[in-house]
């Protein structure tokens, strides 16, 4: 952990933070990886007191307090392929907090794809919450409960984007799949590279039971751990027309016949909000796309 050198008081008190962000970091994450958050990440905002990068850039750890919590990206930007996250959640009372983890482009008719990871009451299950954004809109949210304790240990969070389809995996079990429907009229992402994000945010206004459970200061500072970011991409051409990744490329990562099975187990027993079933949401019809076979 590289410290810059201050003097004064406020100097001690920034050294001082920056020490106990370090001890409690070594004592929750440990991390054994090839991914170089160091050559491949910058950290955005939150100050390396919030934010540090350890191991010789092989964890990302970001800590929330009531002054601030923090956030990176990474350097390159991607258009289609797969990527990979391992990440430990801030455990015990979480509720309020918000671990994010996502791909998107910029300005206001950006492409989104998300994972965020909503904090929890101390027993009760974390929620992930999926959406998609396309030319600036989104609304469309599926939530699940995991099958595991997020908190104890790393899990892969996956994220595969083709142009036919794109698929969020957790440890290699797909929960959920949003397909190519433009021939509906429904906007893909296929047009916008992104950059991939992480951040740990305070989020009490939504996060948790719709913002009725607020953050408890008192269980700060709530960390959450990140490694083995791994990128598999289709090669971008600068100047050129959007690349197509190979069938053979997208049945490595995802064979719909052998993973279908799961994916209908995850969303039958652990999926808890589906927006193509909220027809009070959508009073005039669902969106085309929930429709679709």
């Amino acid at each position: 952990m590289s410290i810059l050198v201050l003097f004064g008081s406020a100097g001690m008190a920034y050294y001082a933070v920056a020490q106990v962000f370090l001890v409690l970091v070594l004592l929750f994450c440990s991390a054994s990886a090839n991914a170089n958050f160091s050559t491949d990440f910058d950290i955005t905002w939150g100050g390396y007191e919030h934010a540090n990068i350890l191991e010789n850039g092989r964890s990302l750890n970001l800590l929330l307090d009531n002054t601030s919590g923090a956030g990176c990206q990474s350097k390159k930007e991607y258009l289609f392929g797969k990527i990979d996250m391992q990440i430990k959640l801030v455990p015990g009372n979480s509720a309020g907090t918000v671990t994010a983890y996502y791909l998107s482009s910029q300005g206001p008719n950006h492409d989104e794809i998300d994972f965020e990871f909503l904090g929890n009451v101390s027993g009760d299950p974390y929620i992930v919450h999926t959406n998609v954004f396309t030319q600036g809109q989104g609304n469309r949210e599926q939530q699940f409960y995991l099958w595991f304790d997020p908190t104890k240990d790393f899990h892969t969070y996956s994220i595969l984007w083709s142009p036919q389809q794109i698929v969020f995996l957790v440890d290699g079990s797909p929960i959920r799949v949003f397909h190519n429907n433009e021939e509906l009229g429904v906007a893909y992402p296929n047009k916008q590279a992104m950059r991939m994000y992480s951040s740990l945010w305070n989020g009490e206004d939504w996060a948790t039971r719709g913002g009725l459970v607020k953050t408890d200061w008192n269980s700060a500072p709530f960390i959450a751990c990140f490694r083995k970011f791994k990128v598999e991409a289709c090669k971008i051409k600068k100047n050129a027309s959007p690349p197509s990744c190979s069938v053979a490329s997208e049945h490595k990562w995802w064979n719909q016949d052998t993973q279908q099975e799961r994916l209908k187990w995850v969303q039958q027993n652990y999926m808890i909000y589906n927006y193509c079933a909220d027809t009070r949401r959508f009073p005039l019809g669902l969106p085309p796309e929930c429709n679709a076979p």
